[in-house]
């Protein structure tokens, strides 16, 4: 007897390294995926709509997001024959459905970034200079 989708669903546990959906999570807490489907829900755009939109990504980076979110069935890639060559890339309903959460997690972020900010001054000046890793409290050695 095969398993069902609800079984299926029930199976799937993102705190195992195997998880499909740890994989899934991965993609979607990627900032330029965040960027990207914020950005394709105001409509449908062209790639160089969005490489100009999402500032200081590099053309390999949003080549690789868009090919990754149109693999997770995330958007639609159309190509129209013309000169040159038209491509637009629009959300599916998939993609859509992640909307609600990608805004929030983007209007969060930027509502608290002063505290956040904030936090990180206190914790470099608790810690002294070695703590924040960086200048810009990344973590990243230099």
């Amino acid at each position: 007897m095969g398993t069902t989708n609800t079984e299926a669903r029930a199976a799937y546990d993102a705190y195992l390294a195997v998880c499909p959906a740890r994989h899934l999570l991965d993609r979607i807490g990627d900032k330029w995926v965040s960027l990207a489907v914020n950005a394709l829900a105001e409509g449908p755009q062209r790639y160089s709509d969005l490489a100009r939109r999402l500032v200081s990504v590099s053309q390999k980076m949003l080549t690789q997001t868009l090919r990754n979110l149109e693999r997770d069935g995330l958007l639609t890639r159309t190509v129209t024959p013309a000169v040159p060559v038209r491509v637009d890339y629009a959300l599916t309903p998939l993609g859509e459905s992640l909307v609600p959460l990608m805004r929030a997690i983007k209007t969060w972020a930027e509502s608290n970034m002063d505290d956040v900010l904030a936090a990180r001054a206190r914790f470099d000046a608790a810690a002294g200079p070695s703590a924040s890793g960086s200048a810009t409290g990344t973590g990243r050695s230099r």
